[in-house]
């Protein structure tokens, strides 16, 4: 494995499988909340499932990449 430390290159997203991916993660949360308002057709519904599956884009989308590239710096 290359030492990436010394370049200040550090991407938390080469160390993560596909399925794990920003791209897979957006895909699999419009997923969830297009099927709930397609499935209920219940807008209160639709933002409850989207409230959890926001803070987790923002957790794991924003912050803990920021977290990891300081850790590694």
């Amino acid at each position: 494995m290359k030492n990436q430390n010394s370049d200040n290159n550090f991407n938390v997203w080469n160390y993560k499988p596909w399925w794990c991916q920003p791209w897979s993660i957006i895909l699999t949360g419009i997923t969830i909340i297009g099927g709930s308002w397609l499935l209920f057709h219940i807008l209160w519904l639709s933002i409850i499932v989207a409230l959890p599956i926001t803070l987790w884009w923002v957790y794991f989308l924003l912050l803990y990449p920021r977290m990891a590239q300081e850790m590694y710096k």
